[in-house]
């Protein structure tokens, strides 16, 4: 039954700051009634925060005698923060795990509850180790490169002299060899540089511009045997970003994509979809976001491999023989530089890339 308390909506404005927070957070009295419900805890329950507020807390949790035990310790001044697992309902009767923590605040009779859902929680690590990683890749790519490059430089000049002063035929077939082969790294030292000597060029994007920008290029050189189908929010607005930059990104995926389907597409049943929505209200990368874009390059072939799914995203790692394993590295560094991150889920079947990147 909902209670109404006096003097709720002046305390209800004091906490207004718990809801830029990605966890979920309650402000409850001694008796267990909701005084403040956070928009995160909101989502998360499924309930309006004017429903939660009044009501007992515990009647949100599978053991709520727990709850009312940490209450009462709090009022007590047995502990200043406790902590403990428990289940937590949503208005549809499913429950998820979290890890709760009570602490007391500086007014007597109010306690904060705060929730961390379990899932949330693996889920904030991994996209913490994503762009740690690709911090890494970034300074490793970078430091690499500049190695390479000017032994390269000289290596490929000694090359030269040494053709202009042999008359052998068979000499100079050699010192080519040593030509093209300095030339081929040369390319690759400048694909590994690329995204950090390209200035950012902001304008206004159109993610479905971009997506069907790529469909084309996608379509031309998969003619036979590859469907790529469009499943576009077209209510998403446009952003600022890098439109050249994101094109690539999303091509590199969807041509990474594409090849791994080689069996499908002889068979004539491969599919790629393409797919945009709006996340409300989401984390990542330890910050929450009111609205993001999430776009979807979703594949029905074998699958990422095993030996290298938590690895994709490094530099020179490729699931295919021949592949310079740059492609998801430059993708992750573009999408990256727009605040947003990939993340990759594939089982056998299906593959799913999403891009995630923040809205205004």
């Amino acid at each position: 039954m909902s209670l109404r308390l006096p003097g709720v909506p002046k305390l209800v404005s004091r906490y207004r700051a718990f809801d830029l927070l990605a966890t979920l957070v309650a402000v409850v009295r001694t008796d267990g009634s909701v005084i403040f419900a956070n928009a995160a805890l909101e989502d998360a329950i499924g309930i309006s925060r004017r429903t939660i507020q009044g009501t007992p807390f515990g009647d949100f949790f599978t053991e709520p005698q727990i709850l009312r035990s940490a209450l009462e310790g709090a009022a007590d001044n047995a502990f200043s923060a406790l902590r403990y697992e428990a289940l937590v309902r949503r208005a549809n009767q499913e429950t998820f795990p979290v890890h709760v923590i009570v602490a007391q605040t500086e007014r007597r009779g109010e306690t904060i509850v705060e929730l961390l859902p379990l899932e949330l929680q693996a889920k904030q690590d991994r996209e913490e180790r994503l762009i740690d990683q690709a911090q890494a890749n970034k300074e490793l790519i970078r430091n690499l490169a500049h190695e390479i490059k000017n032994p390269l430089g000289g290596i490929r000049g000694a090359a030269q002299l040494l053709q202009m002063e042999i008359e052998s035929r068979d000499l100079i077939e050699y010192t080519q060899v040593i030509i093209h082969e300095a030339d081929r790294l040369q390319t690759l030292v400048d694909r590994l540089l690329a995204p950090h000597r390209r200035p950012h060029v902001v304008g206004d994007v159109n993610i479905h511009e971009v997506c069907e920008r790529v469909r084309s290029l996608i379509m031309a050189e998969f003619p036979r045997g590859l469907r790529v189908v469009r499943d576009y929010d077209i209510s998403i607005p446009e952003f600022r970003g890098d439109r050249e930059q994101l094109i690539q990104a999303v091509l590199n995926i969807t041509h990474n994509a594409a090849q791994a389907l080689a069996e499908r597409i002889a068979e004539g049943d491969a599919e790629i979809t393409l797919r945009s929505r709006i996340a409300r209200q989401i984390t990542f990368g330890k910050q929450r976001y009111r609205l993001a874009l999430e776009l979807h390059v979703i594949d029905n072939g074998p699958g990422v491999p095993d030996s290298i799914k938590d690895r994709i995203f490094y530099p020179l790692v490729s699931g295919r023989e021949g592949g310079s394993g740059l492609g998801l590295t430059l993708a992750q560094t573009f999408v990256q530089q727009h605040h947003g991150l990939i993340e990759c889920d594939s089982v056998p079947g299906r593959t799913d890339f999403k891009l995630l990147i923040p809205l205004p």
